[in-house]
């Protein structure tokens, strides 16, 4: 979405600045104060890169290790066939009270 003029700052009438605003507070733990005091004066520019930067930097570690559970893809079915078997145990208990109480037979 492309907002009308250049300051960085939120508003209602600025929906996309406001959105990224509020994105690059997230991604770098300050509030949108403080981000609309540092990009006070230098435009959309500037701003849009480090924004971009910064999520980039805080989906890194998640990308990495995306990278490394993929690279090992008998490592990753293991670990998906033990969630399987914790979800199963955890879910026993519940699955056959509904078979009991909607009348149907156990499998």
């Amino acid at each position: 979405m492309t907002d009308s003029g250049n300051e960085v700052v939120r508003s209602p009438d600025k929906p996309g600045i406001t959105n990224l605003i509020d994105i690059m507070s997230v991604a770098t733990g300050t509030t949108p104060e403080e981000i609309e005091a540092r990009y006070d004066g230098r435009g959309y520019g500037a701003f849009k890169q480090d924004a971009a930067e910064a999520v980039v930097a805080l989906l890194d570690p998640i990308r990495l290790r995306y990278g490394e559970l993929r690279g090992d893809s008998g490592a990753l079915q293991s670990t998906l066939a033990r969630g399987a078997e914790k979800a199963e145990t955890i879910a026993a208990g519940t699955l056959a009270l509904a078979y009991e109480r909607v009348g149907f037979v156990a499998p």
